[in-house]
């Protein structure tokens, strides 16, 4: 268990240490509280560049940082390893792996997971893409099933493990998209000299009609046009009806035989226990008021991809990007000060700092404002802004390194199966299209 050394100060819980909870650790780092920041692993995830690592194109180490090695000298801050399996709001304290932890002040950070819209048959056969073991397994997935389709005897045979399907084209499913392409134009025939790049289809498919969809007009156009020329097959506008495994059912569409459907075609919040139902809305996202504080709470907060801040101004909340977390763990630091002092506190104003989406080499799309720009010059400052939003001197060089050396021989990355990856074979219920949740329209 647990335990609390007493302390003149006041405790602050933080649950996750994503961007925005980082970012309120790092605030609160000289002010008069004890910090107490609990995550399920170690280190920090940089999620941006995770498609790189499900790709083989970065090693997963170059985008995690050790939470401890990031607090390193901040006094009033200690971290454990956690779950958190309950929140008590009444009595101020979390249940955990570790035991019982009480609070003054909580913030949830927990960040989001993949959202399969109730759909059972596709959460079970498609691959997720939102932390390391995921990112990782899904690399291992990829490779093995171009190792398979050596062992076919027939193209017929080999087509579905060559086949790659990417539900969601958001950034995610873009970006990855733009990367698979990449993989097999300039590196399949290198690492596979039996296959033909022919014999790769990369296909990304969206219920809604445009890629990007947050993003504006010109970065999508851009963007599917960039895909297009990169031989990426792009279906928008069309409904996924099921996947078994082998199959996948697009309505209107004839089946697409593979074994490679990855899901970017949602996210949900990583709501505890112990939050009552009533403040959870779309997106299984906890409501908060225009101080990222939990409605029907004094002193809990919720950030992030989590949490949603609805007003007047925001009906549905903020979208969920890295800037967001990190400008409201920032706000929240500086209003747990002002609660302490009795003072007014600052509601939340988003500054939206711009979009940027990578499709491949030379290729990217930026809009900052009115100011809107794709091409070389877009993927030059899509580069830059993630080096230095890296943690840590070495990931920084590390990423820069392996990214000069792909950009140089065409061939980055070592594509190593370390560990086989096996699907759980555990009972699957199915649930059909017509008895669960609407597929993504998003």
């Amino acid at each position: 268990m647990e335990t609390t050394d007493k302390s003149k100060f006041p405790l602050v819980v933080i649950i996750g240490g994503g961007f925005g909870g980082l970012e309120l650790a790092k605030r609160l780092a000289k002010q008069p509280v004890e910090i107490l920041l609990l995550d399920k692993h170690n280190y920090h995830t940089f999620q941006p560049l995770m498609y790189q690592v499900a790709t083989g194109s970065l090693e997963a180490e170059s985008i995690a940082f050790s939470l401890r090695k990031n607090f390193e000298g901040q006094k009033n801050l200690r971290f454990r390893v956690a779950e958190v399996t309950r929140i008590d709001t009444e009595n101020n304290f979390v249940d955990t792996t570790i035991g019982e932890i009480a609070y003054d002040y909580l913030v949830i950070a927990t960040g989001s997971t993949t959202n399969f819209f109730g759909n059972k048959e596709i959460e079970h056969f498609a691959m997720p893409m939102k932390n390391l073991p995921e990112a990782l397994n899904l690399r291992y997935l990829l490779l093995q099933n171009m190792e398979e389709a050596l062992l076919q005897n027939t193209p017929e045979e080999r087509e579905p493990y060559l086949n790659f399907v990417l539900v969601g084209a958001g950034p995610t499913g873009v970006e990855l998209a733009g990367s698979l392409a990449e993989l097999r134009n300039h590196v399949l025939q290198k690492d596979y000299p039996e296959l033909r790049k022919e014999d790769m289809r990369v296909i990304l498919v969206d219920f809604m009609p445009k890629v990007l969809g947050p993003m504006s007009e010109e970065a999508s156009n851009a963007a599917k046009d960039f895909l297009v020329k990169m031989g990426v097959e792009v279906m928008l506008g069309v409904k996924v009806e099921t996947y078994d495994g082998s199959e996948l059912k697009i309505e209107g569409k004839p089946p697409i035989r593979t074994k490679n459907v990855i899901w970017s075609a949602g996210v949900m919040g990583v709501v505890p226990d112990g939050i009552s139902k009533d403040v959870v809305v779309k997106g299984n996202r906890i409501k908060t008021n225009n101080i990222c504080l939990v409605d029907g709470t004094q002193n809990v907060f919720a950030i992030g991809d989590v949490g949603a801040v609805i007003t007047d101004e925001t009906p549905k909340g903020h979208p969920g990007v890295a800037q967001v977390a990190i400008q409201q763990g920032k706000n929240v630091a500086s209003n747990i000060i002002h609660l302490m002092n009795n003072e007014a506190t600052e509601p939340f104003k988003y500054n939206d700092l711009g979009s940027m989406a990578t499709i491949g080499r030379n290729k990217a799309v930026v809009d900052l404002g009115k100011i809107k720009f794709q091409g070389f010059f877009a993927w030059l400052m899509w580069m830059f802004v993630h080096l230095i939003s890296l943690l840590g001197f070495k990931n920084k060089v590390l990423v820069f390194i392996q990214w000069l050396g792909s950009y140089v021989n065409y061939n980055g990355g070592t594509r190593l199966i370390i560990r086989r990856f096996v699907r759980d074979a555990g009972p699957l219920e199915v649930v059909r299209p017509q008895e669960a949740a609407p597929l993504p329209k998003n």
